[in-house]
C-alpha cells in the first residue's frame, strides 16, 4: 500500500460543532472528533531504503457480513478485529520500533495547545452551475439590460475565430465537492484521554461520521503569531480597555 501521509498521526470520525470558552472569556468555535483508538496492522519497508515504513492503522467497526473472504482472513491472520478503514503512515523505522501488530495508538501521542494537520473528504454537492460552484454573479441578476430565463447561465465561453478554442482551465459547470482537502494549523484546545476525544479549533472538512486523518502540523505557526492568536478578541473586553 502506497502512503502520502508523512509522519505518525490518527485516524478518527468527525462527531460535530460546538463552541467553548476560553480563559479569556472568548467564545471560540471547536470541532468535536473521535480519534481512536487506532489499532497497529502492521509495518511495510519502502522501497527507497531511506529507513522508513508505512505503518498501517487500522479504525472503525464494521459487521463482518460486509467483509468478503479474503478481507477477513486478512484480519484472522494478524489475529485482530475487523476495521472499516485502514490507512498508511509513512514514518522513520526507529519512531515506531516499539509498536507489534496489534498495539494501539490514541490521543496520547498529541499534546494540548499542539496545532495539527486534518485531511478530510469535503462534502458532496453534486453536478452544479458556475453561481453556486465558483460564485459567479450571473447575467443581470437584478433582471436589467434584457436578460430574461437566462440569468443563472455560463455565457460567452471564448473569442472569435482567434483563437477558436477554448482555453483551457475556463470554469464552467460540473460536480463539485467529494475533493480530498487539508486543513493546515488547527490547535488541539480541548482532549479527553478516556473518551479518545480531540477538540479543534476550527472548521474540519467533510460530513459528520465521515472519516478524517489527524497528524502534526508540518509547518506550525511562528512563536509571535502564535502569542498574537492568543490575544483577547472578545469585542466587548477590548472596548472596555480602550476606554
Amino acid at each position: 500500500m502506497g502512503s502520502k501521509i508523512r509522519g505518525k498521526g490518527l485516524l478518527g470520525i468527525k462527531i460535530g460543532m460546538t463552541s467553548i470558552f476560553t480563559e479569556e472569556g472568548n467564545q471560540i468555535p471547536v470541532t468535536v472528533v473521535q480519534t481512536g483508538p487506532n489499532v497497529v496492522l502492521g509495518k511495510q519497508p519502502v522501497g527507497d531504503g531511506a529507513g522508513e515504513v508505512n505503518l498501517l492503522l487500522g479504525f472503525g467497526e464494521k459487521r463482518e457480513s460486509l467483509f468478503n473472504k479474503p478481507e477477513l482472513g486478512v484480519f484472522k491472520k494478524l489475529g485482530v478485529e475487523p476495521k472499516r478503514w485502514i490507512r498508511a503512515f509513512r514514518v522513520k523505522e526507529d519512531a515506531v520500533a516499539d509498536l507489534d501488530v496489534g498495539s494501539t495508538l490514541d490521543v496520547s501521542i498529541f499534546q494540548m495547545g499542539q496545532y495539527v494537520d486534518v485531511t478530510g473528504t469535503s462534502k458532496g454537492r453534486g453536478f452544479q452551475g458556475v453561481v453556486k460552484r465558483h460564485g459567479m454573479a450571473g447575467q443581470g441578476p437584478r433582471g436589467s439590460h434584457g436578460v430574461h430565463e437566462v440569468h443563472r447561465n455560463v455565457g460567452s465561453i471564448g473569442q472569435r475565430k482567434t483563437p477558436g478554442r477554448v482555453f483551457p482551465g475556463k470554469r464552467m459547470p460540473g460536480r463539485m465537492g467529494n475533493d480530498t482537502i487539508t486543513v493546515r494549523n488547527l490547535q488541539i484546545v480541548g482532549m479527553d484521554e478516556e473518551k479518545h476525544v480531540l477538540l479543534l479549533h476550527g472548521a474540519v472538512p467533510g460530513h459528520r461520521n465521515g472519516l478524517i486523518v489527524i497528524r502534526p502540523a508540518i509547518r506550525p505557526p511562528r512563536i509571535g503569531v502564535q502569542q498574537e492568536r492568543k490575544r483577547p478578541i472578545n469585542p466587548m473586553k477590548l472596548s472596555k480597555a480602550t476606554r
